[in-house]
């Protein structure tokens, strides 16, 4: 596959810690991952949960590899009765699941999906693959087209369940598609403890104004209180100029 847009993120992001990319056959990428030769990889399922963690991404299209001047590339899509007259190569790191392989068999099966791909240009065969591997092996005289009804295959994030790491779970978030600002796939910042209800009436107790309102220095008036409402007088006293007597 091309991981060319994730590799492109994690360098913006973390500009100072180099992302190495290791290309491996399907057959090797799952020891690859148990022997430590790479923190994460992209495989296809399925996966042995036993030791391995993975995250499903997508599920593939499933196309035929034809010469250009191929009968098959004048149609946008064929099924797998198309190619029953076809000579159907089939490699032994095929990745598709096939309960019977379409066409008519070859008189041996090449080794890799590469040396498959020569026998096609070479005009021996036809080819059914993952598109990623049609695209990865491309050449200017070959084309490929949908097989409509051919198995399909599945890719996924993998990585050591003992090896999730920080830097891992970025690249996990990255791969989610996840923004600079999720708090997930990075370390988060520890949860600063909750006051207690008697650690908060301890520091209420402390603080000047605690119990009520206070009378100033030297102030007749109780704080808070209207200057008009009497507050200052003797209880039932009145204002004003004293009043005559008869």
């Amino acid at each position: 596959m091309t991981p060319t847009k994730w590799i492109r993120i994690w360098n913006e992001r973390l500009p100072d810690v180099p992302l190495t990319l290791v290309a491996v056959s399907p057959a090797e990428a799952f020891g690859v991952l148990r022997d430590g030769g790479a923190d994460a990889g992209f495989v296809r399922l399925p996966v042995d949960r036993d030791d391995l963690s993975a995250i499903p991404l997508y599920t593939e299209t499933t196309v035929v590899v034809i010469p250009k001047d191929h009968l098959v590339a004048a149609v946008e899509e064929v099924s797998a009765e198309d190619l029953a007259e076809e000579i159907v190569l089939h490699p032994l790191d095929d990745t598709l699941a096939w309960e019977r392989l379409p066409g008519q068999p070859a008189i041996e099966r090449p080794a890799t999906t590469e040396d498959a791909i020569e026998l096609v240009a070479a005009g021996v065969g036809v080819l059914v693959v993952p598109q990623s591997l049609a695209r990865l092996h491309h050449r200017k005289d070959l084309t490929y087209r949908p097989v409509s009804d051919a198995p399909e295959s599945r890719v996924a994030l993998s990585w050591p369940q003992d090896g999730t790491t920080d830097l891992v779970e970025q690249f996990i978030g990255i791969v989610r598609g996840r923004t600079v600002n999720s708090t997930r796939g990075r370390p988060q910042t520890p949860e600063q403890p909750k006051a207690t209800a008697k650690a908060k009436a301890k520091a209420k107790a402390k603080r000047p104004d605690a119990g009520g309102a206070q009378r100033k220095p030297g102030s007749g008036k109780a704080a808070g209180k209207n200057p008009r409402g009497g507050s200052g007088s003797p209880k039932g006293g009145k204002s004003g100029k004293p009043r005559r007597r008869p």
